[in-house]
């Protein structure tokens, strides 16, 4: 204690000595102080440029070493700053949205600086709304499984990948984009991921006792906390036991970052996987850090070229030399290739003449419940 109450205090006089005689600094508990500027330009901009540089001038002296009790320390500020005009707002509200800035300025990294802005505070409370409605989605069953159908050459279908929705009962369909990676951070992401892969094989079984679906399959995203579950292996299994699926209908998707991330204890992962009957394809693939040395080694079945490589690849002849090199590829490495973001006939008849196996996109069908 005695050294961390050292340390404040060499804080807050570093911070004095940045600031000018007639502005006020406070420490409102812990790690955290306010420093309030007065008399700043009347020119939003102008005052904006004043208040970031005392922000900077702050920073860098505390980021400078502290020798106490004869040992050198290192600390680092994260920063927000507020402007405001006259009395418009309260004292309460400034602090805040000062710190609502501050742990945007935490999240960026260290020694980072941040303004608060109105659309950033609205965002962050949709944020957390949807957080607390996430825990309930489940055992409401709002969540809900779409499937965007997957063809071969001559447009017959193999299959589909699902993808899940939320259909909330106020805000109606909330995009992946905003509760997918809010779901990952907070950990829900691992039952929301087992109840997709779990109603991902009920289907499938379904699908197996009708002649007329019984060789489609199924491709199930399969999230970084998921998979790093030390249970996952298992999951999948019981997924299967339980429900009655052909094994060898079930495709797991996984992302290169995620079986990078590392890379042996992955491989070992996926090789148990496979063992039960199950295949895998990369996600995504390009748009990471492909190691060719671990590629070989990992027991995929299929690589999916990313859409970001697709969409140009009429057009643009470094997409299409991408798109050819990945091909090419993994026609040596013996695997099936997919294309997804299939959009357009142009796109469709590059990627068939260079040999592509599968294609997905809007030209087939966009994402749609089971009953469409």
């Amino acid at each position: 204690h005695d050294v961390g109450d050292l340390l404040l205090v060499e804080v807050a006089e570093r911070m004095r000595r940045c600031v000018r005689e007639g502005d006020s600094i406070a420490r409102l508990g812990g790690d955290e102080f306010v420093v309030v500027l007065e008399m700043l330009s009347g020119e939003a901009v102008e005052a904006a440029q004043q208040a970031e540089a005392v922000g900077a001038k702050i920073s860098s002296a505390l980021n400078q070493p502290y020798q106490l009790k004869n040992h050198a320390h290192h600390a680092t500020s994260s920063i927000g700053i507020v402007l405001f005009k006259g009395q418009q707002e309260c004292l309460e509200n400034l602090l805040k949205y000062a710190d609502t800035a501050m742990y945007q300025a935490k999240a960026a990294g260290r020694n980072a600086l941040r303004f608060y802005d109105p659309a950033m505070q609205a965002a962050l409370e949709t944020r957390s709304e949807l957080e607390t409605e996430m825990h309930g989605a489940l055992e409401k069953q709002q969540f809900r499984l779409y499937y965007q159908i997957q063809v071969d050459s001559l447009r017959r279908g193999l299959g589909a990948e699902v993808l899940l929705r939320w259909e909330h009962p106020e805000r109606g369909l909330v995009s992946p984009i905003q509760f997918i990676p809010l779901a990952e951070e907070t950990g829900m992401i691992v039952p929301i991921g087992l109840w997709v892969l779990r109603t991902a094989c009920a289907q499938l079984k379904a699908w197996q006792d009708s002649a007329l679906t019984c060789n489609l399959t199924l491709a199930v995203n399969v999230s970084a906390r998921q998979f790093a579950q030390t249970d996952f292996v298992a999951q999948v299994q019981r997924a299967i036991l339980d429900s009655g699926a052909k094994p060898s209908h079930l495709k797991l998707e996984l992302t290169e970052s995620i079986v990078l991330k590392n890379a042996e204890a992955s491989i070992e992962k996926m090789r148990e996987i496979k063992m039960l009957g199950v295949s895998f394809s990369m996600d995504d693939f390009g748009t990471g850090y492909s190691s060719l040395q671990y590629l070989k080694r990992l027991p995929l079945d299929q690589i999916k070229i990313d859409q970001s490589f697709v969409r140009d690849i009429a057009t643009d002849p470094n997409d299409a030399a991408i798109v050819q090199t990945i091909i090419a590829m993994t026609e040596t490495m013996g695997l099936n290739v997919i294309a997804e973001g299939v959009e357009n006939e142009a796109q469709m008849e590059f990627l068939d003449l260079r040999g592509c196996h599968a294609f997905q996109g809007y030209l087939f069908s966009k994402p749609v419940p089971l009953e469409q």
